[in-house]
Formats: structure tokens, C-alpha cells, sequence
């Protein structure tokens, strides 16, 4: 039988305690054994299988669960604990400020070159569609030859004219001494003929397509003898379309007020007169592809060129410091990786447990890899924009899709540091719980939705103009959604069928209190019952992993000093077996 004095026992480590609990009550001290009771808890309640290990050297153990608590602490506690400086912290709040200045300068830059090529546009209309006017792009149509003739006539004579009439900088396009031609096109059918009175027709249905080119030095001038160019006629029943399409070269010269130098742009013109319908109204349409280029050769006087070196040279440092904080965290996924196999090793060998993936994860901080995307898409898009401040490049969407993308995600990464507050952590928290069964539910409500996208096309389409395709019935009942436009989609339902008609009353109403009342209310009660859970957890306590059940029995605080005497890193947790061996324990009691 074991005595010792009070004092002995108030000296004895736990490894020790754990042993004389096991001594004199005859428990086994198998390392598969689960639940033990110790001395510190007499009532018999249950207790991780990780404290049944007598044998552990308790001070490596220790060690351990000091290093993964120091690994999940916020910066502010690192700093506590080891004194180092949450350089991450400060980098990230840095770049947050410095990066959303780059988007705002591209932006303003980049909104001149929007301008310029949407003012282009309605110029180039009013130029060359006759009568045109403000607001009548999609409704501008022909309906008798006469007024076909003029509007391709008219068309014509403008870019021959363009010289003596615009008041911008347009000029023609030239490739070597000589301009490029206007190109007039027109596509009909074959061979035909069609009576629709006699309800007969005979189609070839290959496409003809014959061209003519009009230099811009040589004048052409409609007359009543010559409707068109070089003899070319139309006929109405086989004609499908006609085309006519030139370029013009334009300098964006107000970007010198902005220290800037300009770009030369090439714009693409093609006006269409579609017929394909053969409805007899002709849909007549201008639209333009653009492209902007390095001017050959320039001079600008009366402005200084030091903007542009101090933008690019802000360009650089944003470059950097997205570097840099690429390299941080890359550092700590692979530190976070390595841990996760030393913890997985270390409940293997010790314990024979398999650590769960829930686990596992815990080591792989999704922000870290938010930020490593968010700095590759912002290098990369800066790299860009110093080569369009130069002229090398001008791919301005490009450009703006990668920083706009990355200056979002350096919004949305801001969130990982707002969580270390109670009240702003229970958000995210939320989110990340509820996501997986919010993904959930919205593929099954989108089985529901694409099911109505489907039959609203086919039955309502020919009676309503928001459903004539797949892509305006998914905008239109989404709107509905959102109880947007609503009463206009109800009133716009033509009423030509009237079984079609009363059809579309039941598909709306049914659509819209099913998606409405039912689908969007057991949407927001999934997250408000998510959320409801979550609080009552952290109020009332609720279950751990047990990864945090295993750190959690740390009791070391961040300034305690504990942690700055493992900074050495130690790998004989691992590889070096303890020495607080059961036959040592008698002996020490004893004395």
C-alpha cells in the first residue's frame, strides 16, 4: 500500500496523479482505452481519451498544445505571447487602403475611355442613319424601298462627305497610300420566286452575297438615276440583309488634361438593314467594334510627364506589397499544412486515432488562400496597367476585370480580422455554417426554377416580349423574385389567345407565391435558424472538435511567458519516447 503525507500529495504532477487514481482503483492503463477518471474529478465523469496516458512525458505534451494554441491565436495574442509584430495585420490593412486608391485612379482614367467611345457611337448614328434620333436605337426601322434607298444612299454619301461635315477628328482609314474602302453587302437567296397570293413559293435556300467598295475619293451622290452604287439592285422578296462597313481612326485627346497621354482608336463601323423577317419592316442597326492602340508617333508640350512617373512608381509599390504579402501567406498555409501532419502523426503514434477531416481543416485557413488569389489577380493587373500607362498594351477590360476582382476580394478579406470580435464573428460564423445547406437548398428550389424558365420560353414566348428567350425569362422571373416589375409583366401579355392568356395567369401566380411565400421564406429561415443555433451555442456552451478540446486544456495565457521558451522549433515530441514510465511512479511516491 502506498503513504504519503498531504504534502506529497499536493506535490505530485498530473501524470503522477493520473497513475495513483489507476493504482489504487485497478484501472487498466491500455492506451485504447477512451474515458479514465482522475483524481481531479471524482464524481466519475468522462474524460478524453488523450488523458488515459500516463506513460506521456507530460511536459512535451504541454509543449505541444502550446504550440497549436499559439498557431490558432488572433495577431493580437501572437504578439502577447512571443512579442512579434502582426506584420501581416498591418500589411493587409495597408494594401486594403492603397489598392482601393490604384481602382479609383484606373476607374477615372478608364471611365474617359468609356466616354469617349460611347459619345463615338451616337456621333457615328447620328451621322450616318438618316432622321435618327435619341432613344430610338432598338425601334429605328424601314418599311417601303423608297425608304431604303435613301437611308443606304444617305449612308454612303456621309462617309464620302465626312470630311466637310464632322466636327470631330475623324479621319478615313489608310494602309499605305491608299484608304480603305466602303464595303457595301448585300445578302439575298439564290433563285425565287413567291406568290403569297396563290400561297406558292420557290426557294433556293443558298445565300448569295455581292459586295461593292466606295473609296472615299471618289464622290458618290445619289440621284433619282442612281439609287445605288455601281448598278447594284435590290429584290425585296429574296433580300435577307445589306450591310455596309468602313473604319474610322479618331485621338482621344482629353486625356491630355489629365496628364495622360492620348490613344488612337480605330473604330470598326457596321450598319445593318435586316430583313431576314421578310415582315416588311426592315430593323436598321449601327454598332461599332473598337480598338485602341499606341499612336505612331506624338509630342505633347505644356504638361509635365511626372504624374506618370509617380503612378507608375505607386503602381510598383502596390506590386511589392501584394508580393510580400503573397510570400506571408503561402509561409503560413505551408506552416498551417505541416502542423496538421505533425498533429495527425502525434494522435497516430500516440494514441492510435484517426484525426477527422473536420480536424484537418481546421490547419487550412480558407482567408489565407482569399488573399493569395486577391494578390496574384491584383500583380497581375497592376503589371497591366503600367503597360497601358506606357502604351504598350491596351487592354483596359482585361485589366479591369483582375483589379476590380482583386480589390473585391481584399474587401471581403477584411472579414477574417473582423472576426475576432465576439459581436462581428457570430456573422461569419453563420455564414460559413449555413453555407453548406444553403447550397443545398438552392439546388433544389433552381430544379423548381428552371422548370418554369423552360415552359414560360416555350408557351408564353410568341405573346410576350420578356420571354422570347432563355436568357430574358431567367432575368424577368428573378426580377418577379425580388418583386421587381411585377404589374407591367402581368399588364404587357398580349391577349391575342385567350387560352395562352389565362395560362400565363396561372404560371405567374403560381410562380410568384411559390417562390415568394414558400421558397424565400424557408431560405431566410434556414439562415435565421443557423444563426439562432450559433448563439445559443456560445451562450449556453455546446460541443467542440476535438482538435479545440484537446488545445483547450491548455491553460497557459498569451502573456504568460510560456510561450516565448517554445519558440525553439522542437521535433522530439515525435521521435523521442517519455520517460514518466508507470514502474517510476512507486518509487517516487514512496521517498
Amino acid at each position: 500500500m502506498l503513504l504519503f503525507s498531504m504534502e506529497q500529495f499536493d506535490e505530485l504532477s498530473d501524470c503522477e496523479m493520473q497513475f495513483l487514481i489507476r493504482h489504487v482503483t485497478g484501472q487498466s492503463s491500455d492506451m485504447d482505452e477512451t474515458i479514465y477518471t482522475s483524481a481531479n474529478d471524482l464524481n466519475g465523469n468522462a474524460h478524453p481519451f488523450w488523458s488515459d496516458s500516463p506513460h506521456l512525458n507530460c511536459e512535451e505534451v504541454e509543449c505541444f498544445r502550446r504550440k497549436l494554441k499559439y498557431f490558432f491565436m488572433n495577431p493580437c495574442e501572437k504578439y502577447k505571447a512571443r512579442g512579434r509584430k502582426p506584420w501581416k495585420l498591418i500589411l493587409q490593412i495597408i494594401k486594403v487602403v492603397i489598392i482601393t486608391v490604384q481602382l479609383v485612379l484606373f476607374g477615372l482614367s478608364n471611365q474617359l475611355v468609356v466616354t469617349f467611345r460611347e459619345e463615338n457611337l451616337m456621333t457615328f448614328r447620328h451621322l450616318f442613319l438618316k432622321d435618327y434620333t435619341d432613344g430610338s436605337a432598338d425601334t429605328f426601322a424601314l418599311y417601303t424601298k423608297q425608304d431604303m434607298y435613301d437611308h443606304v444612299g444617305y449612308a454612303i454619301e456621309q462617309f464620302s462627305n465626312l470630311k466637310n461635315i464632322s466636327v470631330g477628328n475623324h479621319a478615313y482609314e489608310k494602309i499605305g497610300l491608299s484608304y480603305t474602302p466602303l464595303v457595301l453587302c448585300a445578302e439575298s437567296y439564290r433563285n425565287g420566286s413567291i406568290s403569297p397570293g396563290n400561297e406558292t413559293f420557290d426557294i433556293d435556300a443558298q445565300v448569295d452575297i455581292e459586295c461593292v467598295e466606295i473609296y472615299p475619293t471618289v464622290p458618290f451622290s445619289q440621284t433619282p438615276g442612281n439609287l445605288f452604287p455601281a448598278n447594284l439592285t435590290l429584290d425585296f422578296k429574296r433580300l435577307l440583309a445589306v450591310s455596309i462597313n468602313f473604319t474610322l481612326k479618331a485621338i482621344n485627346l482629353q486625356t491630355v488634361q489629365h496628364h495622360e497621354l492620348p490613344d488612337c482608336y480605330d473604330f470598326d463601323i457596321l450598319i445593318t438593314f435586316n430583313n431576314r423577317a421578310h415582315s416588311g419592316r426592315i430593323k436598321v442597326d449601327l454598332d461599332h467594334d473598337v480598338e485602341i492602340k499606341e499612336c505612331r508617333d506624338w509630342n505633347v508640350t505644356g504638361t509635365s510627364p511626372k504624374n506618370l512617373v509617380y503612378i507608375i512608381f505607386f503602381d510598383t509599390v502596390i506590386i511589392l506589397m501584394c508580393l510580400t504579402s503573397l510570400i506571408l501567406c503561402s509561409r503560413s498555409t505551408v506552416s498551417g499544412i505541416k502542423l496538421q501532419s505533425e498533429y495527425t502523426q502525434f494522435f497516430a503514434t500516440f494514441y492510435n486515432k484517426t484525426v477527422p477531416w473536420s480536424d484537418r481543416m481546421e490547419f487550412i485557413n480558407g482567408w489565407h488562400f482569399l488573399i493569395i488569389v486577391s494578390d496574384a489577380l491584383t500583380i497581375i493587373g497592376s503589371i497591366i496597367k503600367i503597360e497601358i500607362q506606357i502604351k504598350d498594351v491596351t487592354i483596359y477590360d482585361t485589366c479591369s476585370i483582375l483589379l476590380g476582382t482583386g480589390t473585391m476580394l481584399v474587401w471581403v478579406g477584411v472579414l477574417r480580422y473582423m472576426g475576432y470580435f465576439r459581436k462581428y464573428n457570430i456573422l461569419i460564423i453563420t455564414l460559413r455554417t449555413a453555407f453548406p445547406n444553403v447550397i443545398r437548398f438552392c439546388c433544389c428550389a433552381a430544379m423548381i426554377y428552371l422548370g418554369y424558365c423552360f415552359c414560360g420560353w416555350i408557351v408564353l414566348g410568341p405573346y410576350h416580349e420578356k420571354f422570347r428567350s432563355l436568357n430574358t425569362v431567367s432575368e424577368c422571373l428573378f426580377s418577379l423574385i425580388n418583386g421587381d416589375d411585377m404589374f407591367p409583366t402581368f399588364r404587357d401579355m398580349q391577349q391575342k389567345s385567350y387560352l395562352v392568356w389565362l395560362y400565363s395567369r396561372l404560371y405567374l401566380y403560381t410562380f410568384v407565391s411559390l417562390f415568394i411565400y414558400m421558397v424565400l421564406s424557408l431560405f431566410i429561415t434556414l439562415i435565421t435558424d443557423t444563426y439562432e443555433t450559433i448563439k445559443h451555442q456560445q451562450r449556453e456552451g455546446g460541443p467542440e472538435s476535438e482538435l479545440h478540446a484537446f488545445i483547450s486544456e491548455c491553460k497557459d495565457l498569451p502573456d504568460s511567458g510560456q510561450y516565448r521558451l517554445d519558440q525553439k522549433p522542437s521535433d522530439c515530441l515525435l521521435c523521442c519516447l517519455p520517460q514518466c514510465r508507470s514502474d517510476d511512479y512507486p518509487e517516487r511516491l514512496q521517498d
